[in-house]
Formats: structure tokens, C-alpha cells, sequence
């Protein structure tokens, strides 16, 4: 482990955040403890006593924050520019430098602060249930995601109009390598601290793009969004190839590093199917798992434009042109590398053509068939096998006339990674997935009888495909 003196958060000063207390929760249970993401930042030594004490009673670390900092940002939510936000139920509790990258641990569930407005800064149970869930799976499919850390139940009673009520409830510490969002540019913009937007810039190149430092001024500013730009665009084609739908990509919900993070009403798609929406609220489907690439750009868009505001000749329309090309060389290369395939033509043109023409069959299939997403995945990976589409728990999709195309297609490529293709996970029939019924079912146990079986066995079938993807 290794610990900045002070962490480099104090070095943009107390404009940026608050000073808090955490909540005095009645009971701290634990309920989930990432040993391995501990373990990456030099934690994994820690006794029982010392987590809890650390994790839910938010003592301070030896070297670190003195004190909890709640981040000020602001954001459009739904495309409307909300300027009352800001870290209202978690904040940042310590950062470590390891490897000389810097990652944070920050809360979710930790108590009131100056941004809770009139909420109660607590988070269900089945709120962090769900959070460890989806960062886990996601880890494992390959997604860029911060990874839940640890979650204690608290002994508390909450009401949520969105789950039965009085509900259990929880506090998440998450692992990141950022908290910076583009909604804490653009609180800047809209005070128009333009020399703040000018430091903060600075600051997330020298600790999160040191490449950049080469550059001064406006170059700086336009290689820095470029940087977010491709991380946004590469993070937005694993979640469409993970047939993940976020729920709520708000500009306070989007950082700087490209993390996938903040997880609510997100959904896994079942079938493919581009108007599929996450959250309830969204009634427009503004966030559906088709629009996503766009409204990410859309946000990309709000980045620059904050930006602007502090270097008033910067070019972010057109620096932001390069989105499209680089979400499809992405997407592209996800799509491979989730099939484990290869094309074997040496011809960059003629390949990427076939690429194109395949990747059209595959999501032809999927729209006609209506197979499941993951699922074919699964029955695809490493090409055609007869036999595992033969015992597939959706053999019959495959008689679909539209996949005599993508068949055709597949059967002229090449595996990727031999090993891969021997791995245990292939010899079942069935995918490791996390669609909503799965979720309501590994809950249940959990709500009724405190029984969390079906919830440690779900983990263990996530994890045991961890590096396939």
C-alpha cells in the first residue's frame, strides 16, 4: 500500500469539497468483503475488527483523509441542468497510489451532507445486493468498472417508495480510479471559476493522464477531453456488448477516467432489443440500451463545453467528431474479443469488411431469433460447434433462417486464444448472466429468511469466469 502525504485530493483545496461526518449506523453486519480488490491496494492484510472499523465506521486511515470530503459537483440529469448536487448520501474516504495510479475509495449509504437535500444519505440493502452484483459481473465480461469494495448491513429501517417498505439497510464503500465527473467541470463553468477549471484540469492530468503534462495551456485542455473521449467511447461499446443498460447516464454519473460506476436501476437485456430501458422513471427511454453511444456523447458534449468556459478557444465540437470512429473500432474489437475469434485475412480493408458484414449478421440474428443476448455469446464463442448448439438451452433459435448467414460468416474465422476454448466454464450449457428475474430470485431468500446461499453461489459462478472475457 501506498499513501500520498497529503492525498492529492487536498491539492485542490477545500473549493471542492466539504468536510463531513460520517452516519453512527445501530449495528454494522458484514455482509461482503472484496478480498481481492483489497488486496490490489495493499488492504487485504486487514483483521475483522480493523474493516468494520475502516468500512463502517469510517475511522480514518493512518496517512490519509483526515477527515471524510463530500465531492461538489453539479449535472444534467435527464438533460436537465440540476446545480443543487453533489456527494448527498457517500463521500470520499481515502485515496492510494499503487503502481503510480490512484485510486479512491468512496461510499455510498455513509449519512447526510450539505447536498442530501431531503434525503436521508442512506442506501437499501438491496440496493448494495444489486451494486455488487452487476460490478462483479461486469468485471468478469470485461467491462472498465469500479468494483464494489464492502457492504455491512445497518441495522436500519428505511422507506423507499420503490421497494417494500420498511426495507433493510447498507453501506457501500466502492473502489474507483477517479470520483472526478463531468458534472464537477461543470459546476465550475456555471460559477465560472475559469482558473478552478484551469487547476482541475492540471490536476486530473497529473494524476490520471501524466501523458499530457507534455502539453500546456488549450493543447492540454483538447488532449485531456480527447483522452476522456476515447475512454467514454471504449467503456460505452463494452456495455453494449455486455448487453448492459446503465439506467442513468447523467453527467454526474459519468468520470473522467471512463469507469462504469453508480449503479441503480440498471438492467442486463434478455433479447436483444435497442428500445429496452432500465428505469422505471425513464419513461421517454431516453437512457434505453440503444441510445446509450449517443447520450454518452451527449454528455461528452456538456464536458467540453465546461471546458470551454476555461479555455475559451478550445474546439470540443470538433475534437469530439472522433467519438463515432472510435466507439466503432471498440465495438469491433469487444465483439472479437468477447467470440474469441480472429479474422485471418491480412488485407486491413477485405477484413474489416468482413468484420462489418459478420458483426450485421449477428445482431440480424439477434433481432429475428430473438435468441438470448448472453446466451449466444456463449453458444458462439470460439466459432461454430455443432455440438454445443445442439445441447444449447436455445438450440431451437438456431434453426432460425436468419443464422445461416452468420454461420456461413463465422465458420471463416479463427480462434483467438486455443487455451480459452478448453476453460470449464464451456462445458455446461448454460451462461453466467444476471437478467432481472435471476436478480428477484437470488433476492427473495435473502428478504425473507436472511439467506444468502443463492447470493454466495452466484458469486462463485461469476467469479470462476473471471479472465475468459
Amino acid at each position: 500500500m501506498s499513501t500520498h502525504q497529503p492525498p492529492p485530493i487536498y491539492e485542490l483545496g477545500p473549493e471542492f469539497y466539504d468536510e463531513v461526518q460520517p452516519a453512527s449506523f445501530p449495528k454494522a453486519q458484514l455482509r461482503y468483503r472484496n478480498q481481492a480488490a483489497a488486496e490490489s491496494i495493499g488492504l487485504g492484510h486487514l483483521t475483522e475488527s480493523e474493516w468494520k472499523s475502516y468500512f463502517a465506521d469510517f475511522k480514518p486511515m493512518p496517512g490519509n483523509l483526515v477527515t471524510a470530503l463530500a465531492l461538489r459537483y453539479h449535472g444534467h440529469q435527464f438533460r436537465s441542468y440540476n446545480p443543487q448536487i453533489g456527494d448527498g448520501r457517500g463521500f470520499l474516504y481515502a485515496q492510494f497510489l499503487v503502481q503510480e495510479k490512484l485510486y479512491d475509495l468512496g461510499t455510498k449509504g455513509s449519512g447526510r451532507t450539505p447536498y442530501s437535500r431531503t434525503g436521508d444519505g442512506r442506501l437499501t440493502l438491496k440496493g448494495a445486493f444489486r451494486e455488487i452484483l452487476a460490478t462483479e459481473l461486469l468485471e468478469a465480461y470485461g467491462v472498465n468498472t469500479s468494483k464494489t469494495f464492502s457492504v455491512f448491513e445497518t441495522a436500519e429501517e428505511l422507506e423507499r417508495h420503490d421497494e417494500p417498505s420498511p426495507t433493510r439497510a447498507g453501506v457501500l464503500v466502492r473502489l474507483n480510479h477517479s470520483h472526478i465527473r463531468y458534472g464537477t467541470f461543470q459546476r465550475l463553468a456555471f460559477l465560472k471559476e475559469t482558473e478552478n477549471i484551469v487547476k482541475l484540469v492540471d490536476y486530473c492530468c497529473r494524476h490520471y493522464y501524466p501523458e499530457l503534462l507534455q502539453y500546456q495551456g488549450e493543447e492540454r485542455a483538447a488532449a485531456f477531453l480527447q483522452a476522456v473521449c476515447r475512454n467514454a467511447a471504449r467503456t460505452t461499446a463494452e456495455w453494449m456488448l455486455a448487453g448492459f443498460v446503465h439506467g442513468v447516464l447523467n453527467t454526474d454519473n459519468m468520470n473522467i477516467t471512463g469507469e462504469s460506476f453508480d449503479y441503480g436501476p440498471y438492467r442486463f437485456m434478455p433479447q436483444y432489443d435497442p428500445a429496452f430501458t432500465a428505469a422505471y422513471f425513464d419513461q421517454s427511454g431516453l437512457y434505453a440500451y440503444g441510445r446509450q453511444p449517443t447520450s454518452v456523447l451527449w454528455n461528452l458534449h456538456q464536458l467540453g463545453f465546461a471546458l470551454k468556459v476555461g479555455y475559451p478557444n478550445l474546439p470540443y465540437e470538433e475534437l469530439l467528431e472522433e467519438f463515432a470512429d472510435d466507439f466503432n473500432f471498440e465495438s469491433r474489437r469487444i465483439f472479437m474479443h468477447r467470440l474469441n475469434i480472429k479474422n485471418p485475412l491480412q488485407d486491413e480493408r477485405a477484413s474489416l469488411e468482413m468484420d462489418q458484414e459478420m458483426m450485421m449478421n449477428f445482431f440480424k440474428f439477434l433481432s429475428e431469433a430473438q435468441p438470448l443476448f448472453e446466451q449466444t455469446f456463449f453458444d458462439l464463442h470460439s466459432g461454430v460447434n455443432e455440438d454445443r448448439l445442439r445441447d444449447s438451452v436455445q438450440s431451437a433459435t438456431y434453426s432460425h433462417p436468419s443464422f445461416a448467414d452468420l454461420k456461413k460468416n463465422l465458420e471463416f474465422y479463427e480462434v483467438l486464444n486455443e487455451e480459452k476454448t478448453a476453460h470449464p466454464y464451456f462445458k455446461n450449457n448454460k451462461c453466467c448472466s444476471l437478467i432481472i428475474d435471476e436478480l428477484e430470485s437470488i433476492w427473495a431468500p435473502i428478504a425473507e429468511n436472511d439467506d444468502w446461499t443463492l447470493f454466495d453461489k452466484k458469486l462463485q459462478d461469476i467469479r470462476a469466469i473471471k479472465g475468459i472475457y
